[in-house]
């Protein structure tokens, strides 16, 4: 190979590396990741032995496709938005890095392969329900509550806290009312953990017009539906011991959790620390993991009050 030829594959590799990553990073990845760890719990806690894997591959692979083609969805609409706050300036559209045509066309072109997989190898009621998920999120929250209430986030969280049901009806091909309780676990959780966040970066929020609830009643105001939320979160996650769907590991872990979160948003209500939000924040992301974890851990390793 000759210096010219050298010179041209050196430099084209990382143009087409940066290609893939813009792609990538316009999947949310984090984000995306979270949501497919919890609809793979809820579909390991469909069944008493493993998860059948068709369901397994097929199911998470359709709803992790359908996720990314929401989560591209929201950036090309919410790209204006991201070039004037700090947090998402840096991201493939406001930076110029991806058209907005490219980024369409690759959002519906997830979303077309992840409802064949979906229909063709799964079921047509993951599928269904996976696709109003991602209108849900894409378009109702994307394109209308996130900038018509402060309580966007409330309403709007019903779509992330969708993966769990999908994930089990993957499975079992039909809703339980125990994925259900999966599903209000996240819904409660959503707020607190994105509140937080909104205290943190309130006036970025201001700055771009977007109803965030510390931008329109305040961050005293913001901070008390945190700390009222984390109750109403801790009392619903007891539901599925109380319920008999988990037992003692999930019962002792959970509430170790719930007292940590309560820790955080009970310090958060004095104001006299400004890192306190943004710890909740980054506290409430491994709070869900862990969760799940033990919902998980529990579900193959059961001990109750009948053991003793």
């Amino acid at each position: 190979m000759n210096s010219q030829e050298s010179t041209t594959t050196s430099t084209t590799r990382p143009v087409l590396f940066q290609f893939w990553c813009d792609y990538y990073e316009l999947c949310k990845p984090r984000v995306v990741a979270l949501l497919v760890f919890t609809a793979i719990i809820g579909m390991f806690l469909a069944t008493p032995g493993m998860v059948p894997f068709d369901a397994l591959i097929f199911g998470t692979l359709g709803i992790g496709l359908a996720s990314a083609s929401a989560a591209a969805i929201n950036q090309v609409v919410d790209q204006k938005i991201d070039a004037d706050m700090n947090r998402t300036k840096n991201r493939p559209l406001p930076s110029g890095n991806l058209t907005n045509k490219q980024a369409l066309l690759f959002s519906i072109g997830l979303g077309v392969v992840a409802m064949f997989i979906l229909v063709v190898w799964v079921n047509v009621l993951t599928a269904v329900l996976t696709f109003f998920s991602l209108i849900g999120y894409a378009v109702i929250y994307t394109m209308y509550l996130k900038r018509a209430t402060p309580q966007n986030i409330v309403i709007g969280g019903a779509a992330g806290a969708a993966p769990p049901v999908l994930g089990w009806t993957a499975v079992t091909g039909q809703a339980d009312p125990h994925s259900l309780l999966l599903f209000l676990i996240i819904f409660a959780w959503t707020p607190p953990h994105f509140w937080a966040l909104a205290i943190h970066r309130r006036d970025e929020y201001a700055k771009v017009d977007i109803p965030m609830l510390p931008v329109t009643h305040g961050i005293e105001f913001t901070r008390l539906q945190v700390l009222l939320y984390t109750i109403i979160l801790t009392a619903v996650t007891l539901l599925p011991f109380v319920t008999g769907m988990s037992g003692l590991i999930y019962l002792g872990g959970t509430i170790l959790l719930d007292a940590v979160f309560l820790y955080y948003a009970i310090r958060m209500q004095s104001g006299k620390d400004e890192r306190i939000a943004m710890k909740t924040f980054s506290y409430s992301i491994l709070y869900l993991m862990l969760l799940f974890a033990l919902l998980l851990i529990d579900h193959y390793f059961r001990f109750n009050l009948g053991s003793f």
